[in-house]
């Protein structure tokens, strides 16, 4: 459970400083303005003076009582407090509570609106701050007391809290979706919420510091009150009608990375993965995002749907029904960011490729409680533009099926129905359109397919070749005779006719193993490319001879480990035939080019 909470801890940590949490930051980095008594101890010192004075208790020469320091504010702890129980409680229970009070599946964010508007106009106006206050009036500790208010704002701000999902979160999500809670679940939750705390507090306090530090927060601590609460009240309606999503989109995902590499570690999948069955483990023979198509296993059906979306009548899909199509299926839920970003790319796949083959469905899988409204939904749907099938998994039922940790996350289906690629997260776009491309092709070998939709203005990658591993399990685009033969010394022959575009063909004597190609004696490799330069990674000892388009334009030296080694390099891209020489003992593993 250490392991788990660690990843849950740190998957916290990036997902609070992520494009995503900008809406709250406002709200949370006024918390640090000065209370309605901020500058009461300096008065009440004075007005006490003046009162004993002038009742003649206090004389000339009678010593004066020492002014009290200020209070500290702690208002910014409050907030974080608020927020983190809010959005660990009912991202965890929110779901099953709701169900089971027949409630509006999005009353938890109208309720969170409600509460930042009712804080704003406690900022405003004392009587609604005091009427805040009185539940926590019965609590002795006056400080306590007194940042009642902040409090219940943190609890609003979990309600809205919407912060970009991994696989922490979607396990949390889920499990809670579910009503699958055990002790790893909430140790995870808890980690998650701790992690997301910290950044928060530290934006909270350095508020607090502005507020104490800048003699303006301290001398029209009024005036600032109004601001603050004009603005919590403006955020709210920004929130409401979908305003902040428009910023969020722009700005690009600069966690993304790091959170892939804490939450996507091999070790957060082996403790992700143990949250869940075992059903469908052929879909982890594969890897996320290679830039290739494998044999991933039967596609799962898309199971426990509540609802169609821009079907006839709103009639299921059968994925059985779209044999002999290829199938794009793509996870994601309409308040996600990341997912927001990836549609356009979809949308344009959907345009160009729907006549040659290619079905988009999207399934609705969602993250919070208000996400499951099928109004919603539609709403969104047609607001995006989204004109192919969307099946709403309130469920998480397909979700599950395939295995899904990921918002947003595209599965490639063949036209025999396995699922033969999977890319989770944004981009990879170009990687991902190549791979329709090819499937779309060899479901049908005579269409004819239009240009890339993300290449057609860019002339240097247009049509280039694509990046072609050497092994038997990962090569594609192979010719000659005999077909390649896993782990055996065998003597190959190029085509008579040539190499086409794109294939790459043996000659002599190769071992074909999982990882790389091994050269054995008069091995020669023939490729033809489109590109402006090629490369090879080359293991072992020996020499390699390199010919384009008949002539031999240099000799490299191979020594050690796996290495990138340039083999042509032209002014401008342009297709080539090449043709490669090797010495025996050599390791082949992958071309690159650009």
């Amino acid at each position: 459970m250490l392991t788990l909470v660690l990843i849950g801890l740190l998957g916290g940590l990036i997902t609070a400083v992520s494009p995503c949490i900008l809406p709250v930051l406002p709200v949370v980095f006024l918390t640090g303005a000065p209370g309605k008594d901020a500058s009461a101890p300096r008065e009440a010192a004075a007005s006490v003076g003046v009162a004993r004075a002038g009742a003649g208790v206090v004389t000339a020469d009678a010593p004066r009582e020492a002014p009290r320091p200020p209070a500290r504010n702690h208002r910014p702890y409050a907030v974080v407090a608020g927020l983190v129980l809010s959005f660990s409680f009912f991202t965890l229970l929110g779901v099953t509570i709701i169900t089971a009070l027949g409630l509006p599946q999005d009353i938890m964010r109208y309720l969170g609106l409600s509460l930042l508007i009712l804080i704003g106009l406690g900022l405003i106006l004392p009587p609604v701050e005091r009427l805040l206050e009185k539940p926590f009036a019965r609590i002795p500790q006056r400080r306590i007391n007194k940042e009642g208010s902040a409090f219940v704002l943190g609890l609003g701000l979990g309600l809205l809290y919407v912060p970009c999902a991994g696989p922490v979160l979607a396990a949390i999500t889920v499990a809670g979706a579910r009503g699958e809670i055990s002790a790893d679940i909430v140790a995870l939750t808890l980690a998650f919420a701790v992690g997301t705390a910290i950044p928060l507090l530290v934006f909270a306090l350095a508020g607090r510091r502005v507020a104490e530090r800048v003699a303006a927060f301290r001398t029209r601590a009024r005036k600032v009150r109004i601001v603050s609460g004009a603005l919590m009240i403006a955020l709210a309606f920004a929130l409401a009608f979908d305003v902040t999503t428009a910023l969020q989109r722009a700005l690009p995902d600069y966690t993304a990375s790091a959170q892939k590499q804490v939450e996507d570690s091999d070790a957060a999948r082996q403790q992700l993965s143990g949250l869940y069955d075992d059903s469908n483990e052929e879909l982890s023979r594969c890897e996320d995002g290679v830039n290739e198509l494998r044999s991933c296993g039967p596609a799962p059906p898309i199971a426990g749907i509540s609802a169609w979306l821009n079907t006839p009548e709103g009639r299921p899909v059968d994925l059985a029904s779209l044999r002999g199509r290829v199938v794009l299926i793509d996870f994601w839920t309409y308040s996600c960011i990341n997912c927001q970003r990836s549609l356009p790319h979809i949308k344009d796949w959907d345009r160009a490729y729907r006549d040659k083959g290619l079905t988009v469905i999207g399934v609705h899988s969602p993250e919070f409680a208000f996400e499951r409204d099928a109004g919603n939904v539609a709403d969104q749907t047609r607001e995006f533009g989204i004109t192919y099938p969307v099946a709403l998994d309130n469920k998480l039922d397909t979700w599950d099926n395939y295995r899904n940790r990921f918002w947003p996350a595209k599965y490639l289906i063949d036209a025999q129905g396995t699922v033969r690629h999977f890319t989770f997260g944004e981009g990879r776009y170009a990687q991902t359109e190549e791979l329709i491309r090819e499937l779309l092709a060899e479901a049908d070998p005579g269409t004819r397919l239009p240009p890339p939709t993300g290449q057609v203005n860019d002339q240097l990658t247009e049509g280039r070749t694509p990046e072609t591993y050497l092994s038997t399990h990962r090569i594609r685009g192979y010719t000659g005779t005999p077909e390649l033969t896993a782990d055996k010394a065998v003597a190959y022959a190029f085509p008579p006719g040539g190499v086409p575009l794109n294939k790459v063909s043996l000659a002599g004597t190769w071992t074909a193993s999982y990882e790389q190609l091994t050269t054995g004696p008069n091995a020669r490799l023939a490729l033809t490319y489109r590109a402006k330069n090629a490369n090879l990674v080359l293991a072992g000892e020996g020499t390699v001879t390199v010919l384009v388009d008949g002539k031999q334009t240099k000799s490299l030296q191979v020594r050690g480990t796996p290495t990138l080694y340039r083999l042509t390099d032209h002014d401008t891209a342009r297709e080539a035939r090449l043709e490669l020489r090797l010495t025996p003992g050599l390791q082949a593993f992958a071309f690159t080019f650009g």
